[in-house]
Order: structure tokens, then C-alpha cells, then sequence
């Protein structure tokens, strides 16, 4: 049954990243931290995460906006190692609380059309990727923060999405090895279970994707900020 449900979560993520550009974390890390506990799961859950984000970056490569990644995406990745280090040590409920609440209020500003006024430009954007990158990697969630900072672009649904991957890839690339050296031995006993979990978001890649192509341009910021929502409640929930 645990398998089972790993594996759901994993399609779901997956799926939900397609359409969001983030998701897999969100979903999958509640799954296996049943069953592994929540600092485990964080360094288990990045395995699957940067297979399924590098694999998402192959399908939307034409439309990643570099002139984003390198400005947000680079400051994002070197906060998310700083906070990835950190989160090695401890987690501070106090901290998700502030957390759940900043990805609810940036969601409603999304879905009711206020946050549209504001963009991110210059120094900003350097800014905002370093502070969403450092933020979430302290909690071990970067996927949520990331795209409300990314809201603040002017890119069309797939843009965001491949351009979001983008950024979530440099990440990957900088965090994963800290969770690889913090728990290794710890991950080499579930090996069989990131493999499964590979393969869900793998799944959930594929269908999400095509779920995003039947999404209206007009709608799309307005279900990702709904999803924010959901992710900001379910850290308040905690």
C-alpha cells in the first residue's frame, strides 16, 4: 500500500509540475515522509525531482527564457544551496508557518488579478530568485516559492513552465549533492523506492503536459495561483 501510494503521489507531482512548474516535491516528500519521516524524505524526494525536472526541461527546452535563468535562476540556486545546507541541521515549525503563508497570500493575489501590477526587473530579480531559492531550501520545498516569484515575469504558460524547469535544474544541481552526502546511506536502503518514484513522475511528466496544452492562456496564472493556495494551507496545516 505504501508503494502504491508513492507512486500516486508521484504521477500527481509530476503532473502537476507540467502544468505549475512545481509539484513533485510538494506531493511526494508528504508520501514518503510517512513512512521515512520529513528530513529523510527531503533528501530521498530530491533524487526523483531533479530526474523528473531534467526530463521536463527536454520536452519544454524551446521555450525556457534564459534571460530569466540568468538572472533569477542563477541567485535562486546559490540561495537554495545555502538553504539546503541549512536545512541539513533542523527544520523551524515556526519558519514553514511564515512560509505556508506567504505561498497562500502571493496565491490569492494571483488568482483574484492584484498581483499583476507588480513585475520583477533589474536588481529585483536578482533578489527575489535569491531569497525564494535560500527560503526554499531551509524548508525543503522550493518548488511552491519559486513559482510565486516567477509570477512576477511576463511569459506566456509554457514559457513559465520551461523557464521555471530551467531554474529548478540549477538547483537540483547544487542541492542534490548536499542531500546526497548528508543521507547516503540512509538513501542507498530505499534505492527500489526512488526508482518507483522515478518512474511515477516520469508519468505524470507526459500527462501533465498534455493537460497544459488544453489550459487557456487567460486561466493559467489563475490556476497556479489556486495551487499556491493549496500548497500555503497545506504548510499552515503542517
Amino acid at each position: 500500500m505504501f508503494e502504491f501510494v508513492v507512486f500516486s503521489a508521484a504521477i500527481c507531482g509530476g503532473a502537476v509540475a507540467s502544468i505549475a512548474g512545481f509539484g513533485i516535491g510538494s506531493v511526494l516528500t508528504p508520501a514518503i515522509a510517512s513512512a521515512l519521516g520529513a528530513k529523510l524524505a527531503v533528501a530521498a524526494v530530491s533524487i526523483p525531482h531533479a530526474i523528473g525536472t531534467a526530463f521536463r526541461l527536454w520536452r519544454f527546452r524551446r521555450e525556457v527564457d534564459w534571460s530569466v535563468v540568468r538572472s533569477f535562476g542563477v541567485t535562486s540556486a546559490a540561495g537554495g544551496l545555502a538553504g539546503a545546507v541549512l536545512n541539513t541541521w533542523a527544520t523551524n515549525r515556526a519558519l514553514e508557518i511564515v512560509f505556508g503563508s506567504l505561498l497562500v497570500l502571493a496565491g490569492v493575489s494571483q488568482a483574484t488579478g492584484s498581483a499583476r501590477r507588480w513585475r520583477l526587473r533589474g536588481s529585483l530579480a536578482w533578489a527575489g530568485g535569491a531569497l525564494s531559492g535560500f527560503f526554499g531550501g531551509l524548508v525543503g520545498n522550493q518548488g511552491g516559492i519559486r513559482t510565486a516569484a516567477m509570477l512576477g515575469f511576463e511569459v506566456n504558460a509554457r514559457q513559465f513552465v520551461a523557464t521555471t524547469t530551467a531554474v529548478a535544474m540549477l538547483i537540483d544541481i547544487v542541492r542534490v549533492p548536499v542531500y546526497l552526502a548528508a543521507a547516503w546511506a540512509e538513501l542507498a536502503r530505499v534505492r527500489p523506492l526512488l526508482a518507483l518514484a522515478t518512474v511515477g513522475v516520469i508519468i505524470g511528466t507526459l500527462s501533465g503536459e498534455r493537460l497544459l496544452a488544453l489550459v487557456p492562456e487567460r486561466r493559467f496564472r489563475t490556476i497556479v495561483g489556486l495551487l499556491l493556495v493549496v500548497l500555503g494551507i497545506s504548510f499552515l496545516a503542517g
